[in-house]
């Protein structure tokens, strides 16, 4: 049974933080373990073209998958907002719109998969190998978009609520799967490529049909009952609405920064797209252990603006930062110390782990740069202030292509000095409109 926020919850402390935020980083131990297990598995053929191959496909998803970030992060918003307001009937509802949302969303996409797939290889400049095989990895994950989309909306509706367990056991439930099913296909039946594709279409699948049924049983412990009135409340759907726009467009703009950058490795050949390619796969494992943190804000600070209370809003920002700081630390140290030997074990190919080698230290520094700027997106998810985290993510964007422009004589050294710049942009702009946020919530 979820209890409605009382003094004792909306009170910020250590154990509370860690109460939420340690079922998501157990979770997200295995997610980036999926696209380590991609490039490993693929990368056992001596031909970077493979590697890039996933790399590539991959990246379409996370444009286009990534865009529908909302479902996800508005729906905790919301949602935390919903109990520290202690209104059950609005915590079913907002779980209704974003169910809703996603299904219709992931079936206009497998519609328009044909002008998805031309557009996102006409952008990237990849071999013709690397392209090949990207459009068969494509062609087969597309299948996935509505059970993607739904999984989005069940995670953040269970954040929402403060119930990381319940999001913990989905999310092994699918990385687990996946992971499975990569290694079964791709090694086992030497499918190759689409073998990768097809193990994640099937435990998007499993996922989100096992979630889904404990979200209805878990609805029902609420004590309010499905109301299409409720659902479709014109002033809640509007809302809703608004707050996913704005993050839609925040987050459009954020997988532009990556696609940007992914796009200029792979115009620098094969070998160094597969460099930038394992190296992503380390900021993507920092990111996912640190937003167990930034997930703890989102739902301490929307429990705390639900409930009106000023002071637990800047305690749950304070002491979640103070957390995401020393664990982005413990990650740096851990890519300085076992660095190498993780790109040994993710390609075989000399000159792709040579190159990989060369920019490390880059990969190495990303936490301690991008850790506040993920802290920031939480505390302002969980407060749905949602147009300042737009504005801030469309500027911070053309300070990054600035500093690209400028920084293009260093090749891919100047290329990844951009990709700091923009997380330094990213944290200024959001610092700068915190003090707003927090004159906007009743002392």
């Amino acid at each position: 049974m979820i209890r409605s926020p009382d003094d004792t919850d909306t009170a910020v402390r250590h154990r509370t933080i860690l109460t939420i935020a340690v079922p998501i980083m157990l979770s997200n131990v295995s997610t980036p373990l999926i696209g380590a297990v991609d490039t490993a598995v693929v990368g056992q053929t001596p031909d970077p073209a493979y590697i890039g191959a996933v790399a590539v496909g991959s990246l379409v998803f996370t444009f286009v998958f990534w865009a529908f970030g909302f479902l996800r992060m508005g729906t905790t918003g919301l949602t935390a907002q919903a109990l520290g307001a202690r209104d059950p009937a609005e915590m079913v509802a907002t779980l209704g719109r974003a169910l809703l949302v996603a299904l219709v969303a992931g079936v206009a996409l497998v519609v328009l998969q044909w002008p998805i797939r031309e557009t996102a290889f006409a952008l990237l400049d990849a071999s013709a190998s690397v392209e090949g095989l990207g459009r068969s990895y494509v062609d087969i994950r597309i299948w996935s978009a509505p059970a993607a989309l739904v999984n989005y909306a069940l995670l953040g509706w269970f954040i929402g609520l403060g119930r990381t367990d319940i999001a913990l056991v989905l999310q092994l439930l699918l990385n687990l799967t996946n992971i499975g099913l990569d290694l079964w296909f791709v090694l086992g039946l030497g499918w190759g490529v689409p073998g990768v594709a097809a193990g994640t279409v099937l435990a998007e699948v499993l996922a989100a049909s096992v979630g889904v049924a404990v979200a209805l049983r878990h609805a029902r412990t609420l004590g309010a009952g499905w109301s299409r009135r409720a659902i479709l409340a014109p002033a809640q759907l509007r809302r809703t609405l608004v707050v996913n726009g704005d993050i839609m467009v925040r987050s459009l703009a954020l997988i532009f920064v990556f696609v940007w950058f992914m796009a200029q490795g792979a115009a620098q050949g094969d070998v160094g797209l597969a460099a930038n390619a394992v190296l992503m796969q380390f900021i993507s494992m920092a990111a996912y252990f640190l937003d167990g943190l930034a997930f703890a804000a989102e739902a301490l600070v929307g429990r705390a603006v639900g409930a009106m209370r000023r002071a637990a809003v800047a305690a749950a920002a304070v002491r979640t930062s103070l957390w995401a700081g020393g664990v982005a630390a413990l990650i740096a140290l851990a890519l300085w110390g076992f660095g190498p030997t993780l790109i040994d074990l993710l390609s075989v190919d000399p000159a792709v782990r040579a190159t990989a080698r060369t920019y490390l230290p880059w990969a190495i520094g990303a936490p301690l740069m991008g850790v506040w700027a993920f802290q920031l997106d939480g505390i302002f998810i969980g407060a749905t202030r949602t147009a300042d985290m737009r504005n801030a993510m469309l500027s911070s964007s053309l300070v990054f292509l600035l500093a690209w422009y400028v920084l293009q004589p260093w090749g891919n050294h100047g290329l990844w000095a951009a990709l700091y710049v923009n997380y330094l942009a990213r944290t200024a702009t959001l610092l700068y409109r915190y003090p707003a946020l927090l004159r906007a919530v009743p002392a």
